[in-house]
């Protein structure tokens, strides 16, 4: 499968599990077909794409700035690659899903940030509070003493994990969390993955009282 593929069909399972109760139902059985399996089982994705999944960010308030061509604030018109949250400064920023830490960062626009893999999907999280720390052994450790978090370059984390908290590092003109999202490479608009899983708690939910 290449990236474009694997792209439109993370959004025709997105699509569809928004629209039909039936059909989510249908396609959560099935998920296991599409995900492909990675070599280390840390980071494989959970076996269905939309169970146990977390919520990117504690105190969340709003939605600032959706996926798609914006008016950018630091000028010009251009594509936003990701869904940003606002929160109060300090809030803290979870996984959203298990997976392994494949880069962190501070020394960009995206500020003090993170990459996590897990399975066919990678989620980044951008204008953390903290810095990196480069170890004598050659280690990257993103910290934030006041917050009480570490986040290792290499190391495993669980869905809902505490791995940072909101800032304003980076490119940003006030605290929230930059959220991006990619399936097999593709990007993919969050609000539509964040939607899909609403839905499918709204589906179980139901399931479970009747």
């Amino acid at each position: 499968m290449n990236g474009h593929q694997g792209g439109v069909q993370a959004l025709s399972w997105i699509v569809v599990l928004s629209v039909s109760v039936g059909i989510m139902a249908e396609l959560s059985q099935s998920t296991p077909q599409v995900i492909a399996e990675e070599p280390m089982a840390a980071e494989a994705a959970p076996a269905n794409p939309w169970a146990g999944a977390s919520f990117p960010l504690e105190k969340f308030t709003a939605y600032t700035s959706p996926f798609g061509y914006r008016q950018h604030p630091m000028g010009g018109h251009r594509f936003h690659y990701g869904l940003d949250l606002a929160a109060p400064m300090g809030s803290y920023v979870r996984s959203w899903w298990e997976g392994k830490v494949i880069q962190v960062s501070d020394n960009t626009a995206c500020g003090t940030s993170a990459i996590i893999q897990s399975g066919n999907w990678t989620h980044i999280y951008c204008h953390m509070v903290g810095h990196m720390v480069i170890e004598k052994e050659g280690g990257r450790v993103l910290v934030d003493r006041d917050g009480g978090t570490e986040l290792r370059q290499g190391q495993i984390v669980t869905s809902g994990q505490r791995i940072g908290r909101v800032g304003m590092t980076g490119s940003t003109t006030g605290p929230h969390l930059h959220w991006g999202l990619k399936y097999d490479g593709v990007w993919v608009d969050p609000a539509l993955v964040i939607k899909a899983g609403f839905d499918y708690q709204q589906l179980q939910t139901a399931q479970a009282v009747n």
